[in-house]
């Protein structure tokens, strides 16, 4: 039986499920370390650009990076309206920090990361993706532990974003989609405002971490509202959960959400408008009952656990 002719002969194959793979070709490998933390490559791949890798799981790639980055940080901004001070946890590429630093209002963004060696690397190999956002005098970058800053500062922030890897058993984010986090979160929001988490994905057969983090964010938070975005090379849609004290439109006007980012924002969004906006906040029905069905709470005792590392394999 024929086949199609392929272009890589090193692949990244990330294990979506027990039985499910997405493989990438790679065509070259532009940085490789195991730091203190996590094993990171970042590659070229052959149809969706330069990519970070972290302990075998895709992280975001130059190609439709936008699709993830652009959803995750600009619906809690829109909400609030005039965010000021912002405050990224994770976010090591600097595309949040990118998407941030796009609103006029924003005086102060200050990004935490555990893994300076990852933030450097992503630095020198990814400027497509952060396109000099390190260099904005607004954004300040400070290399710890998100719960030990979280426990630490008393500053309060108008927009928290928690764009941190996904919670795989050996990595170091686990702890960190759970209710005492988010009360920790919780502590340092302004009163009016909004707290958003990548909240992974949302396809039918994954549908359980998605839900469990909107009903422990509910624990924590009176308004949560979950969105998605089909991100390409994550090979399923991808959610996103806001949070606030404040109540949240789900039926937002996309001609004022479009006037408000013309008015209050650099521009330059790929993905993103006010129709996009409105699109994100209307779930499936599948969803929509996975989420009011669901009873777990995640904890430090119980925290979640993500679906396996992938590796790079050459063939």
């Amino acid at each position: 039986m024929p086949g199609s002719e392929v272009g890589a002969d090193f692949w990244v194959n990330e294990y979506i499920t027990p039985w499910d793979i997405y493989a990438h070709g790679v065509t070259a490998v532009l940085a490789y370390q195991k730091t203190e933390y996590q094993e990171m490559y970042i590659v070229e791949t052959g149809t969706y650009g330069k990519a970070l890798v972290l302990d075998g799981k895709w992280q975001s790639c130059t190609g439709d990076e936008f699709l993830y980055h652009e959803p995750l940080v600009h619906p809690a901004m829109i909400f609030h309206g005039a965010p000021r001070k912002v405050l990224i946890l994770g976010g090591g590429e600097g595309a949040t920090a990118r998407e941030v630093l796009r609103w006029q209002t924003v005086d102060k963004v200050v990004m935490i990361d555990i893994d300076g060696e990852v933030v450097e690397a992503c630095k020198q190999h990814l400027s497509e993706m952060h396109q000099n956002a390190f260099d904005d005098p607004r954004l300040h970058v400070v290399i710890a532990d998100a719960l030990d800053f979280l426990d630490t500062t008393d500053e309060k922030w108008d927009v928290i974003i928690s764009d941190l890897s996904d919670p795989i058993e050996s990595g170091p984010s686990f702890q960190l989609f759970t209710k005492e986090y988010f009360e920790k979160a919780s502590r340092v929001l302004s009163p009016n405002g909004f707290f958003v988490v990548q909240a992974g994905p949302v396809s039918p057969g994954e549908l359980n971490l998605h839900a469990r983090l909107a009903k422990t964010l509910n624990a924590v938070f009176p308004n949560v509202q979950s969105y998605s975005s089909h991100t390409c090379t994550y090979g399923r849609p991808w959610g996103f959960i806001l949070a606030s004290q404040l109540e949240i439109n789900t039926r937002p006007d996309p001609e004022k959400v479009d006037l408000l980012l013309q008015t209050k924002t650099s521009g330059g969004f790929r993905m993103f408008d006010g129709i996009a906006l409105l699109g994100m906040l209307h779930l499936p029905l599948h969803l929509r009952r996975a989420i009011a069905t669901e009873t777990q709470v995640y904890t430090l005792a119980e925290p979640p656990k993500f679906f396996g590392q992938g590796q790079l394999q050459g063939v």
